[in-house]
This record gives C-alpha cells, structure tokens and sequence, in this order.
C-alpha cells in the first residue's frame, strides 16, 4: 500500500490561486449554458476577439479574423505561410496579407507574441457607437493611418495629413472625439478644491489593505468623507453658492454636482499628464470602487459621468460640421517662433485671431453661443501642443538615428550599437544591425501610442471604471496592487502594435504587450508608463540641440556674436571628445545601446524585448546617467534631471 504524497507548497499556493479566482469570479459567474453562449462567435465576427467585424479568412484554418488578430496569429511559425484572403466587405482590408508577407522578420527565441485581446465586456466596449457599417468603417479606415500619415511641421505650426491619408476635416473630426475640452475659469475653481480634497484623503491608505471588516463599509465612508470636505472647501470659497447645493440636502441629492467635480479632475489630467502626480491615483481608485454594486447601493448616488470632449460638446448642440471648415486648421494651429522673424510669427498670430473670429460668428447658434466653439477651438489647439511636446521627440530621435548611424555597418567600435547578453547589465545579445532596427521599431512604436494617447487614455478611463470589470488585490512585487482586465485598452494597443508592424517592416524582439497582469496591473498603469516617455526623450533632444548650437558657434569664424564662455564651452567639448559631432554620437551611442538592452528589472522573466521591457531599460539608464562619461555635457546644457523642471531642465 502506498503511503500518501503530502501536498507541497507550490500545490498549495496554487489552490489558494484558483480559490480566490473563484471567489473573486463568484459574482459574475454564469451557468454552463450561459458560458456556452459566451463563446459562440456571431456571425461576421472575429473568432478569435469576437467583437470586431471579420476582414480576412485563411484558407487552412478555415477561420475569420479581423485585420489585427489576423496578423498577430499569423506573423511567426508554420502559421506565417498560411493564405489569408480578404472578405468580399466594403470595408474589408488586406492589412493582415501584408503582415504575414513582410521579409525577414526576426524574433528572439523563447519570445511569445500575445494574442489574448481581452474580451471581457466586448459588447458594453462598443454601446453608443454608430451603428451604421458604413461611418463606423470610415472612422476605423482613418484610426488606419494614425501618425504615419499626420506630420506636424514646426516651421507653419499646424498638423499636415499626407496625401495618402484622410483630409484634415477627416482626421480632426475623428480626433475630436478624443480631445478633452478646456476647463472654464469657474471649472478651474472647482479644479483646485477637488485637488485640495484629494491632498488630504488617505483613500488608498485605508482602502487598499488587507483587513477584517466589510470592505464596501469602509469604501462607502472614505468616499462620503471627501464629498463632504468638498461640499466644505465649496461653501467657505462661495457661501451662497456653497448654501444652495448643500442647505438640508444629502449626499445623493448633489449627485450631478459631484459628478461634475470629478469629471473636471479627470479631464484635466488627460490633456496635463505631469499634474496631479499624487491626486490622480486616488481619485481614479475611489470612482472605481464607487461603481462596484453593493458600494452603489450603500452610497445612493453614482460618482462616475462621461468626460468631455469636443466632439460630445458639439454634437449635443448640434454643430460638427464646423470640424469640417477648412479654417480649422488655421485657427487651431500653433505659433512656434522657433526659426522665424517677429513680424512673421505676428502675422501669423492675426491670422489666427481672425480665423477663431470667423468661425465663432459664422456657426455660432442660439443654443451654441459663440464662446462654446471658441473654447472647442483652443482645445483642439492644446491637443496640436500635446502632440509637439509628447509626440515630436520620437521623430527627433528617429532622425538621429539613421541619420547618423549606418544599419548596416557601425562607424566605429566605440559607436557600434551591438550589445551582448551579461556586459554592462544587457540581457539581450543583438547585432549592430539587429539593435539598430530594434530601436528604431520602438521609438516607431511610442510614437504611434503617443500619436493616440488620448484614445488610449478614454479607453483606460473606461476600463477603470466599468462596473463589470472588477479588479482583484494582489501582492505583486511591488506591493499590493489593483489586478483588473484591460480589454478596451488591449484591443487599441494590439491594432496600434499591428499597424507599427506594417511601418517597420521588420520586427526584432517580443511583441508582448503586458496588461492586466503583475507587470501592468491595470489601464492606469498601462497610461502611466507611456506618459513617460517625453520625459525621457525630451531631456535628451535639449541637450542635443545645445550641442548643434555651439556646432554652429565653432563654425562661426568671424566670432561677432559668440560670448566668452560659449568659446569656452566648445573648447572643452572639442578638446575632451574630439568634436561636437562625435560627442553627439558618443551619447546617442550609448543611449541606444544601453537604453535599449532589457535591463531594469527585478528579474530575468520580466525583463527584455516585450514591448514593457524596453520602456523599463528606457528609465534604468535613466536612473544611472550620472556615471555617465558624456554626464558634464549634461549639466552644461543646464540639464537638472529627468523629472525636474519643464523638460527636465533648470
């Protein structure tokens, strides 16, 4: 007889996992025939996300599938000889025949591709879209194109479509659905009482731990104790005001109005992502659980309502189609006095003025006053300055490199881009060629999520806050952390990888994209970590852009307008690297060596290629730019860190 095996510690950690799964998954648990019915794909649909129209079939495995989970499952393996044909459908593409048919494709061994586009809350993702096929299929033809086909040129300061691409009304129309609307000057009032509010809240502190006791008791308690430090903050700033909403009423009776307040800080962070580093984060928490249903029924009101836009503005008054005028583009578009004389840039500011003038007054209408369209107008304006800030240094960086770098060959030994698993911290091994396209392919990549950010944002907002997409606190490394699914945010980040794959035509590397897991836990995250990435890049263009200035110092014979110390400066330079031009290679060398590399995190599965990872080394050879032998360069640019002042710089 055989004596019995005791359970070991993995055996018990796991059943503790599947325990709380169930437990956390209890309450929208269905029965087999309703989890039947889940999986059944409807008809004209993607079999494997299920929820996005079929454009391709492949002939072996006799399936339907949409352009990007076509080319995600079909990009490597056996599968990439497969034949995927496009579907007799108006608005049917052949983007997946192309992914499949691209030359030379490398990817690493042991690296998997994610094809686990979340469908969870599917069909709640698509309410109050058009239903009409035809305009839906227009707006994703023109999502198509994202940044490869919008440039933004610097010298006329306004977005310029390429031929190939929508029209600017095309594009605008579809973006403004995006765009959040510029606070008002009494919104801005409301704005730092609720900011005042959240810097006194210990929200999470008292939420996010594990303790005896109803959950939903304290949640309900923590959420009435800011309303009512809000509706306090309100009335000792506007005692009349304050009176009307709050004089023998409760907490439900006031419900637009705190819908309102939190709306604001919402809409404000997403058009200003380097405010409210520390208030956002609970604000975000405290209306996530305001939406679980026993909280709602305890609270009484609901704290969640849609953010606004300028395209929700206009549509609810009944004016769109004056997206449609072409003087749009020039009342929306951006001075920059970079390169041009003062009596240009003051015309091209009159120009401006008269534009916003003329629209205001020619669609102007009784319900739509004219100060409505002029606040949607500079709206659209600050999204043209969020794209030249967050957006614009991806290009410069992508300029530099193949600029001056060759993709064949490396110039020197010292500026080769080669890296080698185990030197210098690296823990990949690519060649000078495979690390070239590697960095190219990613500074593509965060340009084009960059180009989207405020799609992604909304789609994280809504991630975040629907009701039925609970989240789980789990431990993950880095303390207890919200666990939820992303399935908004994973589909528009996969479609914006698959397009990414269609630009570079090679890809190195993993195309993971880590969401709703132990490295991403959840959206918020997810928007977190490519908020990022100006802040890294945009220190490092400055301090190019210092170099290229006192290049062209050195050039300067004549010397007439060149102080002492800028001589100064390019004699240490030219005496301490041999010239500026290589002291530009030098730091951009190592940056996309080292930057690029795998390193940064706790441990070697988490680390690499994945499309997370090379945001982690991004910010690991941040952290150790000090011990840099280039790091005076920095600090004579008057570089002051990463996250200083505006751009990093004193």
């Amino acid at each position: 007889m055989s004596m019995p095996v005791a359970p070991t510690l993995g055996d018990i950690l796991r059943l503790e996992e599947q325990e709380l799964n169930h437990d956390f998954g209890a309450e929208g648990a269905c029965n087999d025939e309703e989890s039947e019915q889940l999986e059944e794909v409807p008809e004209g649909f993607c079999v494997e996300c299920k929820d996005q129209k079929a454009q391709v079939f492949c002939e072996q495995c006799q399936e339907d599938f949409c352009d990007v989970c076509g080319g995600m499952i079909h990009r490597t393996g056996k599968r990439r000889q497969h034949n995927l044909k496009a579907l007799n459908d108006a608005n049917a593409t052949s983007e997946a025949v192309t992914a499949v048919d691209l030359a030379d494709q490398e990817v690493e061994p042991g690296s998997t591709m994610d094809t686990d586009i979340h469908d969870v809350e599917a069909k709640d993702a698509d309410e109050g879209e058009d239903s009409d096929g035809n305009s839906k299929g227009a707006s994703e033809d023109i999502r198509m194109f994202g940044a490869m086909s919008v440039t933004f040129s610097a010298q006329s300061g306004r977005v310029e479509t390429g031929s190939s691409g929508p029209s600017f009304a095309e594009w605008i129309t579809e973006r403004a659905k995006y765009i959040p609307l510029r606070l008002t000057l009494k919104e801005r009032k409301y704005l730092r009482l609720l900011e005042a509010a959240l810097n006194v809240s210990e929200y999470t502190d008292k939420i996010d731990v594990l303790m005896y006791g109803s959950k939903s008791k304290r949640i309900v308690a923590q959420i009435k104790e800011l309303c009512a430090i809000l509706s306090g903050l309100v009335l000792a700033s506007d005692y009349k005001a304050g009176q009307s909403l709050f004089e023998e009423r409760q907490f439900e009776d006031n419900e637009e109005f705190y819908q309102k307040i939190f709306e604001i800080g919402r809409r404000h962070k997403i058009m200003n992502p380097e405010k409210m580093r520390n208030e956002y984060g609970k604000l975000m928490y405290m209306l996530q659980d305001s939406q679980l249903s026993d909280v709602q029924g305890m609270l009484g009101f609901s704290a969640v309502a849609p953010i606004k836009t300028v395209y929700s503005v206009l549509e609810s008054l009944g004016v769109t189609y004056v997206l449609e005028d072409e003087m749009v583009a020039v009342a929306t578009k951006e001075i920059v006095a970079q390169g041009k004389a003062r009596s240009q840039v003051q015309l091209e500011i009159k120009q401006k003025e008269r534009a916003i003038e003329y629209l205001c007054k020619a669609y102007a209408t009784h319900d739509c006053p004219a100060e409505v369209i002029r606040q949607c107008l500079y709206s659209i304006g600050d999204n043209h300055a969020y794209l030249r800030f967050n957006r614009d240094p991806c290009d410069r960086m992508l300029g530099y490199l193949t600029r001056l770098f060759d993709a064949q060959k490396s110039e020197s030994e010292i500026l080769s881009l080669a890296i080698l698993y185990g030197r210098d911290g690296a823990r990949l091994s690519h060649s000078h060629t495979n690390q070239f396209h590697y960095v190219r392919q990613t500074l593509t990549l965060w340009r084009e999520i960059q180009h989207d950010m405020f799609m992604l944002w909304h789609h994280a907002d809504s991630d975040l806050l629907s009701a039925k997409n609970t989240y789980r606190l789990k431990d993950t490394g880095q303390g207890l952390n919200r666990v939820q699914p992303c399935p908004r945010v994973s589909r528009s980040a996969h479609a914006i990888l698959h397009r990414t794959q269609k630009a570079v035509g090679r890809w190195v590397g993993s195309a993971m994209i880590h969401l709703g897991d132990h490295n991403v836990p959840n959206a918020l995250m997810f928007i977190d970590k490519y908020n990022q990435v100006s802040s890294i890049l945009n220190p490092i263009v400055r301090v190019l852009e210092f170099l290229e200035s006192h290049e062209a110092i050195a050039r300067d014979v004549s010397g007439r307008n060149v102080s002492r110390s800028q001589r100064d400066v390019v004699r240490f330079i030219e005496s301490s690297y041999g010239s500026i031009e290589q002291a530009k290679k030098l730091i951009l060398a190592d940056f996309f060596r080292s930057a690029f590399d795998g390193s940064g995190s706790d441990n070697f599965f988490d680390a690499g290629s994945c499309i997370d990872g090379r945001l982690t080394s991004a910010w690991n050879w941040c952290s150790s730019v000090e011990k840099k032998p280039y790091f005076n360069v920095f600090l004579l640019s008057g570089f002051v860190g990463f996250n200083g002042g505006p751009e990093g710089f004193s």
